[in-house]
């Protein structure tokens, strides 16, 4: 993953008016720079400032001690690559005593069986969801680090279908949650390059600049069935798999969309077509074909289509270089 330059891991910011805990009362209980509370936070900044990995960023308010918002970007070889995930946190006020609050910027969208529409995070560490306990909140040892590690490692996983409680094991069903997963993501970045939170809106743009090409070629593998959804990159795991006809309708409307917000974000996709062309299965198998005699023959279209794509990325990096 490309470090975002200039832009600094922790850093202290004043502007926390898009916070979604700013309307608490509960920065009251945080005026006295002597109290045990706000020295655990402290503690915690310290604690962030000196060992948050190249993938996790955190601002936290000069006026507001018990807030933060921390953004988390999705690791290669999960559905999540490329992007971004943000979480506004809270600090009780008996902290540690209590776990922090968090609230997810899901933009309405299920992304995680842990993850809810609403903004809940549901997670052992946070006591929001049941555990063994050594996994729940321990106010002795528990940190905000370990909350934002957890969650990266734990939820933004491989197979988020597998974190639902109770699902029977079955690869088919993963697959279509990856792709679902993949969509939502590709949708909440076109939403954040329109609205960026408050003291993330250079490191939004710079990061989609950066990344924008390797997302719309990934949209294209992933649609030609070339590259299992989520491992776009990952060479080892390119094979030809069955690609839903709904994932492919979806990405055919959304690519053009993508590209045109990238695009205006100044990110340079030369090379890179107007529109996601994909054949249907309807069209392909008009003649009564087989549905193996349809894989042959969409391979064929759609290798052109993704041999292209990387051709013109090889393009781009060495221009850049």
């Amino acid at each position: 993953m490309e470090n975002t330059n200039e832009f600094e891991h922790f850093d202290v910011v004043s502007d926390d008016s898009d916070h979604h805990f700013g309307g608490s009362n509960n920065g009251k209980c945080f005026n006295d720079s002597k109290s045990e509370v706000q020295k655990s936070i402290v503690k915690e900044w310290k604690i962030l400032e000196q060992n948050l990995p190249d993938s996790i960023y955190v601002r936290v308010y000069e006026r507001r001690i018990d807030m933060m918002r921390a953004v988390i970007v999705g690791a290669a070889g999960t559905p999540y690559h490329d992007g971004l995930f943000f979480f506004d946190i809270m600090f009780p006020s008996d902290y540690p005593r209590n776990p922090p609050k968090l609230y997810f910027h899901s933009f309405g969208y299920r992304q995680n069986p842990n993850l809810y529409k609403n903004g809940r995070v549901c997670l052992s560490l946070l006591n929001t969801w049941h555990g063994r306990k050594k996994e729940k909140w321990d106010p002795s040892e528990s940190t905000m680090l370990q909350v934002l590690l957890s969650i990266q490692a734990l939820v933004l996983n491989e197979k988020p279908f597998f974190n639902e409680p109770g699902a029977v094991p079955s690869e088919k069903k993963s697959r279509a949650y990856n792709e679902n997963v993949f969509l939502s993501t590709c949708i909440t970045s076109f939403h954040l390059l329109q609205r960026p939170p408050r003291n993330f809106e250079a490191f939004v743009g710079d990061h989609f600049r950066r990344r924008a090409f390797p997302i719309l070629a990934a949209c294209a593998a992933y649609a030609s069935g070339r590259v299992e959804v989520g491992y776009y990159g990952c060479e080892l795991r390119v094979s030809m798999v069955q690609v839903s006809r709904s994932f492919k309708e979806r990405m055919v409307v959304l690519y053009p969309k993508l590209l045109e917000a990238f695009r205006r974000n100044g990110a340079s996709l030369e090379g890179l077509g107007e529109q996601l062309e994909v054949a249907s299965e309807e069209s392909e198998n008009k003649n009564g074909g087989k549905k193996k005699q349809w894989r042959n023959k969409s391979r064929g279209v759609l290798k052109k289509i993704v041999e292209k794509i990387k051709k013109a990325f090889r393009r781009n990096k060495i221009g850049k270089s």
